[in-house]
C-alpha cells in the first residue's frame, strides 16, 4: 500500500539532480520478536527536503577532489571495485564519513539524518521491508548478496516511490546520526537527529556485498567516522529554502 502525502508527482526535482521528498510521518524501525537495534517501531514526522536521486558517483567526487585539491578515495583506480575515472557513473566508495561530509558542504548540501534516510528510502510504502512493494526481494530489484559480483552503475534498478535509486543494496550510505543501539527507545518524534555523541556513525541501505537482511529499509549499522570501505558510499540531502 502506498501512502499519498500530497497531490501531484513524487518525482519533482530541483535543478541539481535531487528529488523533493514531501513532508509526512511514518513508522520508523520494526518490531520483531528478537532483541534488535531497530525497535521499538515508532511514529516519526519529517519535514520536506531534497535528496540526491542517485548515490554520489566517481565523476562527481573526482570533480570535488580536483577543485579543492582533496585526496582521492581509498581504492581509487582499482577496477575490481569500479573505482576511478574509468567508472564515472558508478557510486564512489572508499570515502569516510568525514570525506562525505566535506563533499556535501562543497556541493552546497549536507548528509541526511538517519530518520530522513529511512523515510525517503521507504518511498511512501507502509509495512513493507524493502523500498518496493512486497516483502520478498530478488536480484531484479536490487544489487545485493554478491549476485552481480560487485558495484553497479547508479540507476541500474527501478526507483522507489519517491524516485530514488539504489536505496537498497549497491553501496551502504552514510548518515549524520551517531549510532546508539538503544536510541529508538527515547528518540524524538519530530525530525530526530540522533544521539548527541557516540563512537560510530550510522550507515544505511546495505550493499552488493550484503545479504537480504541488510538491505531492508529499517536495518541499521554503524562505522567509525574515519573508516573507509569498499562497499560504503553516500548520497546528499538539502534543506528547502
Amino acid at each position: 500500500m502506498v501512502l499519498v502525502f500530497c497531490s501531484g508527482s513524487f518525482f519533482q526535482k530541483s535543478e541539481d539532480g535531487m528529488v523533493l521528498i514531501p513532508s509526512g510521518e511514518f513508522k520508523m524501525g520494526k518490531n520483531t520478536s528478537e532483541p534488535s537495534d531497530w525497535q521499538p517501531e515508532h511514529l516519526v514526522k519529517i519535514n520536506s527536503f531534497y535528496m540526491d536521486k542517485y548515490e554520489v558517483t566517481n565523476s562527481q567526487y573526482y570533480e570535488f577532489c580536483l577543485d579543492v585539491k582533496y585526496p582521492l578515495p581509498e581504492f581509487w583506480g582499482l577496477n575490481d571495485f569500479k573505482s576511478g575515472p574509468d567508472f564515472q557513473d558508478y557510486p564512489v566508495i572508499g570515502v569516510s564519513f568525514n570525506d562525505a561530509e566535506r563533499y556535501a558542504r562543497w556541493a552546497g548540501k549536507r548528509l541526511p539524518t538517519e530518520a530522513e534516510w529511512e523515510y525517503a528510502a521507504r518511498g511512501g510504502l507502509i509495512n513493507e521491508n524493502f523500498p518496493f512493494a512486497g516483502n520478498q526481494v530478488d536480484s531484479i530489484k536490487a544489487n545485493y548478496g554478491k549476485k552481480f559480483k560487485g558495484i553497479m552503475k547508479v540507476g541500474s534498478f527501478q526507483p522507489n516511490g519517491f524516485g530514488l535509486y539504489d536505496v537498497s543494496g549497491n553501496v551502504w550510505e552514510w548518515t549524520t546520526d551517531f549510532y546508539d543501539d538503544d536510541y529508538y527507545s527515547s528518540s524524538p518524534d519530530n525530525n530526530p537527529k540522533g544521539p548527541l555523541k557516540g563512537r560510530f556513525k550510522v550507515i544505511r541501505g546495505g550493499s552488493w556485498h550484503s545479504g537480504a537482511m541488510c538491505i531492508q529499509t529499517y536495518y541499521r549499522n554503524g562505522l567509525s567516522s574515519s573508516w573507509v570501505d569498499f562497499a560504503v558510499g553516500f548520497r546528499c540531502a538539502k534543506d528547502i529554502k
